[in-house]
């Protein structure tokens, strides 16, 4: 097969004074950074649904994109064509991942058979690229709520036939992901959720939610399948509630439901904003529980409610992002996930490599800053100074489990007064921090 992009030669690394908007100028992969490699740290994957399945169209106009290798139709002729492309994209940027839902990759046949049938077709051609170029599958998912069949929820359906076609569905998506040696397994609950509590049952639901991801741990055991059980959080669109809304709401249902030990969280930032939080805000909730798994690295734009999955840009943004990863010793076996689209206006083939670029190196950067504030360590100082009344004394005897509603009581009858608290110096960090970028 002809080369898809013949004018793109592999992206190099030329360092921070390059003007060659085709070189990266952070992302020097085998740079060593706390004792791991760039290329460790981050664990790019490129996504086959926006990058391969994309179009471009919006609710106002058709799709817009140029996409030479594709000529349109669902044929599996067509689809293991634009898996080959999709190894050359990745090869060229030296990302060593990608990932897929499985309706990207191939086409959705008549019958639950005819897809599966379909599947195993690209499958082998995917199988075939990753064994040519070593590039990874960090993970695989199912789509289960663009086939109007899962309008109503697939996990969450009122419909037990419905129920019973979701689950077959990631029984199959599991077994490609295990073959095709995937780290990570997502479920992005598109659709479970509700538009009215009028006609909900929602504990009937939820307790419904909880037996499917029951049933996804026993038959990956059952298989064979070791690879990382990811959530992903959104809190709505495309339905009004959606129950995976945030970190919190989904720790809480996974603690529920006893499924703690076998899932973890991969986190969006554009379904932070979306959910009223920060992105550093769900990486810091999920890393203190023990549960941050990857992300997908995208931004949203602040003026607009709905989710624009933008390449990321924002240093300060992706420095936060790493800055909090290193705290909470990295995300592997997930990694740093580009679920980003080009812009309907950039519809050239070349602009897959600017937007991939500029996100790369954007975490690049960023990751570079925040090991250089970890180093430097004056954010810890001041945090840990700011806590230091629960270092001894009465502090320690809260955080020991000594104290009780009566101690603490005496002890501030004998004190008179509380002591002033310390000032929490907003601006003063702010400016520190404007310091390293």
């Amino acid at each position: 097969m002809a080369q898809a992009f013949p004018e793109i030669s592999k992206i190099e690394y030329e360092g921070p004074q390059t003007k060659n908007p085709l070189a990266f100028r952070w992302y020097n992969a085998d740079e060593v950074i706390e004792g791991k490699t760039m290329r460790e740290h981050l664990r790019f994957a490129v996504v086959y649904w926006h990058t391969f399945r994309g179009t471009g169209s919006d609710p106002f106009g058709p799709g817009t994109m140029i996409r030479p290798w594709d000529d349109g139709s669902d044929s599996v002729e067509n689809a293991q064509k634009r898996a080959r492309v999709c190894f050359e994209l990745c090869e060229k940027l030296g990302a060593p991942f990608y990932a897929f839902h499985d309706r990207d990759v191939a086409p959705e046949g008549k019958t639950l058979a005819e897809s599966n049938k379909n599947f195993d077709a690209v499958a082998k051609v995917l199988k075939e690229e990753q064994q040519r170029t070593g590039i990874k599958l960090l993970w695989g998912t199912a789509n289960l709520f663009s086939n109007p069949r899962y309008m109503l929820g697939a996990a969450t359906t009122c419909n037990a036939d419905v129920y019973a076609f979701a689950a077959a569905q990631v029984k199959k998506c599991l077994e490609v992901t295990k073959e095709l040696g995937g780290e990570n397994y997502v479920f992005w609950g598109g659709r479970e959720g509700y538009q009215n509590l009028l006609n909900t049952d929602m504990k009937r639901e939820l307790d419904h939610l909880a037996r499917f991801f029951h049933m996804a741990v026993a038959y990956a055991k059952e298989i064979g399948f070791t690879g990382q059980f990811l959530i992903e959080p959104k809190p709505k669109e495309p339905t009004k509630h959606q129950y995976d809304s945030d970190a919190a709401a989904c720790l809480n249902f996974l603690r529920a439901y006893d499924l703690l030990p076998y899932f973890k969280l991969n986190l969006e930032t554009n379904h932070a904003t979306l959910a009223g939080h920060t992105m550093q805000h769900e990486l810091d909730y999920a890393g203190m529980q023990g549960a941050l798994g990857s992300i997908d690295a995208n931004t949203g734009d602040l003026l607009l409610g709905w989710d624009t999955d933008q390449f990321p840009t924002n240093i300060y943004l992706t420095t936060e992002i790493m800055w909090t990863i290193l705290k909470w010793g990295g995300i592997s076996p997930g990694g740093v996930n580009f679920d980003a689209k080009v812009r309907r206006e950039s519809f050239e083939p070349i602009d897959l490599f600017h937007a991939h670029v500029g996100g790369m190196d954007a975490f690049a950067r960023g990751l570079k800053i925040a090991a250089a504030i970890r180093a430097d360590g004056e954010f810890d100082k001041f945090v840990k100074q700011r806590y230091s009344s629960f270092d001894s004394g009465i502090g320690a005897d809260v955080e020991s489990g000594k104290a009780d509603f009566k101690s603490l009581e005496a002890y501030i009858l004998a004190k008179g007064e509380a002591a002033p608290n310390a000032s929490g110096r907003q601006e003063m960090l702010e400016h520190l921090f404007n310091r390293y970028i």
